[in-house]
């Protein structure tokens, strides 16, 4: 395997800003072969699908060509992929689609360790027809997400089970096979968010056994557009469709409108450029993905470990979690300092992170509001040991 990280860094333009970015966690810069890829098709004439002429023709294949891509990333069939403005609101519109049969009484399960947008649509759902919440909780020393807990928490009446990948606040990968085992006893639909876990992690939705996954390309340095992918094309059939037009079949019933067609192009450069990180990888998209994310999730767990292992060596530094296995993401707290002071230091050294209040998601249950939040950074493909040494520097002298 070949990731060449200098090579890499040579695909974003943005780097050139003179500042180093640990703000991965909410989406990673643009390269280069993304950009170009929009800023062509918006040159290009392209109109309305079903059409005779060219720029309709154009249409039709951006399309085509947006859902093998995604289908190519997650290991999935093309017709199941549903293409939208951001994975929030396609996951909006599945939640309130299922909901349409849910009753009072019946339930669905959720999990502390994932962000508050995975969490809301069906929290509202449940409230508006009657269900119940139930919630998947995390052991706040080490953030891991016991699934064994699953076991008792799905029943004969739970509808749906939510549960994320990878965790983009404190970096945990739970063991999402077996919380998909335990709710596949009861006939539960499991949907599963691999926001955080698409840029570092292999997919392969048939293997996983997942019934529906969400993506957002903006993770990777994709352009602002999201996609669901179903397992069984089937059950695309089964859901109300929200499509404008009645006579919608397979992943478009839960489309709406037009599509950003100069964005879908983006998106394919996007995937297209996961399937290059490794300069070796050979054969298929789908092969040279698998390569490929195999060679950053290598990479990736190295610069972690140091990271967090030099963090961990300062005594004013305390780091959130440790789970066993991860995604190059983590969050820290600074004795007698909150977040924002922190963000706002790391700012005027010129490093870009977020700081986190902890009164949502899974800060809120830790409790990190009490020590005033928390610093969240997210590693990104262009991250190399030397920002990390920078970062470790700063905070050394932030006491």
């Amino acid at each position: 395997m070949a990731f060449d990280v200098a090579r890499i860094r040579g695909l974003f333009p943005a780097l050139g800003d003179g500042w180093i970015h640990f703000d991965g966690a909410v989406g990673m810069l643009v390269p280069e072969q993304v950009a170009s890829a929009v800023s062509t098709a918006m040159r290009a004439p392209v109109s309305g699908p079903g059409g005779a002429f060219p720029a309709s023709q154009r249409a039709e294949s951006i399309v085509t060509a947006a859902r093998r891509a995604v289908a190519d990333l997650v290991g999935a069939d093309p017709a199941t992929v549903v293409l939208g403005p951001s994975s929030s609101v396609l996951l909006r519109r599945l939640v309130d689609a299922l909901a349409e049969r849910w009753t009072i009484g019946d339930e669905v399960v959720v999990s502390r360790l994932d962000e508050e947008a995975n969490i809301a649509p069906w929290r509202r759902a449940a409230k508006r027809v009657g269900a119940v919440v139930r919630w998947g909780e995390i052991d706040i020393e080490t953030c891991e997400l016991p699934a064994w807990q699953y076991e008792n928490l799905v029943s004969a009446r739970t509808k749906a089970v939510a549960v994320t990948l990878a965790s983009g606040s404190v970096g945990t990968r739970p063991d999402v096979p077996t919380v998909i085992e335990f709710a596949k006893r009861v006939g539960a639909l499991v949907v599963v968010d691999a926001t955080y876990a698409a840029p570092f992690v292999p997919l392969d939705l048939q293997e996983l056994g997942a019934d529906v996954m969400v993506v957002s390309a903006q993770a990777w340095g994709g352009p602002a557009v999201g996609a669901l992918v179903f397992r069984d094309p089937e059950l695309l059939e089964r859901i109300s469709s929200v499509s404008l037009e009645p006579n919608a079949r397979g992943a478009a019933r839960l489309e709406l409108g037009a599509h950003p067609y100069p964005l879908l192009a983006g998106l394919v450069a996007s995937i297209d450029y996961l399937a290059g990180l490794d300069d070796a990888a050979t054969g298929s998209r789908r092969e040279r993905l698998v390569t490929s994310l195999g060679s950053a999730k290598s990479y990736q767990a190295g610069l972690l470990a140091q990271l967090s292992t030099e963090l961990r060596s300062l005594r004013h530094v305390m780091v959130i979690g440790d789970a066993m296995r991860r995604i190059p993401s983590l969050a820290f707290t600074v004795a007698n300092k909150k977040a924002p002071e922190i963000s706002e230091y790391l700012a005027s050294q010129g490093l870009c992170a977020f700081a986190d209040d902890g009164s949502g998601g899974v800060f809120a249950s830790l409790g990190v509001a009490e020590v005033g939040g928390a610093v969240r950074i997210g590693l990104a493909h262009y991250s190399n040991v030397f920002e990390v040494n920078q970062l470790v520097r700063v905070l050394e002298e932030l006491r």
